[in-house]
């Protein structure tokens, strides 16, 4: 790929990581108080992906070990969202009717 090709490569990333932020803001400003959406992790892990592409491209070991262990907490938290819903799912709240 070209020079190019890789700085679009690491706005998109950039983009996708700024999108968390303003996902988070909206939701929160919705709800008044701090929440934190399922969005927000999807596009953690989407920017910082793109962005660990983008810095192993550049050669730069402080950002590709920076990128690569932010995907880990990215996904890790993915599936705590994920393991909940199954366990929701599983034992449904009753009825407080």
């Amino acid at each position: 790929m070209t020079a190019t090709t890789w700085l679009v490569i690491g706005f998109v990333g950039q983009a996708f990581f700024s999108m968390r932020f303003l996902v988070q803001w909206i939701f929160s400003e919705r709800q008044g108080k701090s929440i934190i959406p399922v969005a927000f992790w999807y596009f953690s892990l989407l920017g910082g992906a793109t962005l660990l592409a983008y810095a192993i491209y550049k050669g730069d070991p402080v950002f590709i070990v920076g990128q690569g262990a932010g995907l880990l907490i990215y996904s890790r938290n993915l599936y705590f969202v994920h393991r909940q819903r199954r366990l929701d799912a599983q034992n449904p709240a009753p009825d407080s009717a």
